[in-house]
């Protein structure tokens, strides 16, 4: 996420390195490349100069303590600005009343259907609501189909009409039906275009007027850049939203739309999509955003995922293992699913300070641990229970089974024996002041 805009901010950066005051000439010459870089991540010119214009005059009327270094100093004040630029806080979702009413709007392929779902899941396992999908997209067959086989696979109820072909007629029956079956929270997917016509958007507005929704959602690719900016820009002069999803965030290198879509329609990003996963929709946080972007890392955000996949019955069968140091392969199976669970292994990896710039040109896969799997999968039950039998032919035979070699069977069970040692030494209380701290920070 945002790699190029990170590198080239960095690089800018390095302009005030080894300086040791702050000059109108060195702060200008570092801020000509944060506006080229921001222009290269597709961020409107005028925005990009208002920033960097901000960030100088900001810069140029501090005093530079002893403490703090030139380039620690703009790092800090451009950090600052990019939140402010991005919408300072996160910003909640409207849904106190009963039911609320959530219309979801934007172009064909933004990944509106798709969003509508993950919506209902996070409101469903998050804020501990029974939501109901509602599909209002008349003129897409496979739309219906779609939201049907999402709602299944998230165990939320689906409200379709097939027959009907009047979208106002259909959200109006569901909300009748929530209230009859105790949904507090209606989710309306609505049809889109491949470009912004006329009939589209007066069909939205007749939804939006008839239900009186108490949240109205734009559904925007992040990919598109710019182009995304001036999308929502058009919807929101006709639609009035009241927040923003911004889509395929992990897959968007550059940027552009996260950083200025606030400060060209005036409303808040309050969701991205961060996967395919059902479970990929995170809450936007301004402040981490910027830490990523200037290469700091997110521990909050990682720490937040690891909670959401903790286990605390698992913890306490593995904690019960460990003191009787039984930590075997079955258990070693079993952390690698849930660090499996958290999402993109590298979007992970880059969340802990400092590690983002140490594995900028590692390709780490998503099927890195395939390898690792197949080796265990092809042990014995015996064998992944008591590791200490493996011997060389047990070796040879596992990974002739696994597709791997004997050196790759041996690396495994060297890692195996440093986790297990890590895991006593967590286990013994050497380890917990850490992790309630990092639990604590997470939490802030």
């Amino acid at each position: 996420m945002f790699e190029n805009l990170s590198n080239k901010l960095e690089r800018a950066f390095k302009i005030l390195k080894g300086q040791g005051y702050i000059t109108e000439i060195n702060v200008a010459e570092t801020m000509k490349e944060v506006r080229k870089a921001l222009l290269d991540a597709d961020v409107n010119y005028k925005i990009a100069k208002e920033f960097t214009d901000n960030v100088k005059n900001k810069a140029l009327g501090q005093n530079v303590l002893k403490a703090v270094s030139p380039s620690q100093l703009l790092i800090k004040i451009t950090y600052d600005e990019l939140i402010e630029l991005m919408g300072k806080t996160a910003e909640d979702i409207n849904i106190k009343a009963n039911p609320s009413i959530i219309l979801m709007s934007g172009l064909q392929g933004s990944g509106k259907t798709t969003h509508a779902a993950k919506l209902a899941r996070l409101l469903k396992t998050k804020r501990n609501t029974k939501p109901l999908l509602v599909a209002c997209d008349v003129y897409r067959p496979a739309a219906i189909d779609q939201l049907k086989l999402l709602g299944e696979q998230i165990e939320v109820d689906v409200y379709t009409e097939e027959g009907n072909k009047n979208p106002v007629d259909i959200a109006k029956k569901a909300i009748k039906h929530a209230k009859d079956w105790g949904h507090n929270v209606v989710i309306i997917d609505t049809a889109g275009r491949l470009a912004i016509d006329q009939m589209m958007m007066d069909e939205i507005g007749n939804i939006k007027k008839a239900v009186n929704p108490h949240e109205t959602l734009f559904v925007v690719d992040a990919m598109t850049g710019q182009d995304a900016v001036n999308t929502a820009k058009a919807f929101n002069d006709i639609l009035d939203f009241d927040g923003v999803i911004l889509t395929k965030m992990d897959g968007d290198t550059r940027g552009g739309a996260a950083i200025s879509i606030k400060a060209v329609v005036n409303k808040p990003i309050k969701f991205i999509g961060v996967g395919e996963k059902m479970d990929a929709l995170d809450v936007f946080h301004p402040d981490r955003l910027a830490e990523r972007i200037l290469g700091m890392g997110d521990i909050r955000s990682f720490v937040e995922k690891a909670q959401e996949q903790f286990d605390e019955e698992e913890a306490m069968k593995l904690q019960k293992k460990l003191a009787k140091n039984q930590f075997d392969f079955n258990d070693f199976l079993a952390q690698i699913a849930q660090i499996k669970k958290m999402g993109n292994l590298k979007d992970m990896m880059s969340m802990i300070p400092g590690m983002g710039k140490m594995i900028r040109d590692v390709d780490i896969d998503d099927d890195a641990f395939k390898g690792v799997e197949a080796i265990i999968l092809s042990m014995t039950p015996q064998e992944r229970s008591q590791p200490e039998i493996l011997n060389n032919s047990r070796k040879k035979r596992i990974a002739e089974g696994s597709g791997t070699n004997v050196q790759e069977v041996n690396r495994l069970i060297k890692q195996y024996e440093d986790m297990r040692k890590m895991m006593k030494m967590v286990n013994s209380g050497k380890a917990k002041h850490l992790m309630q701290a990092l639990s604590s920070h997470g939490k802030r």
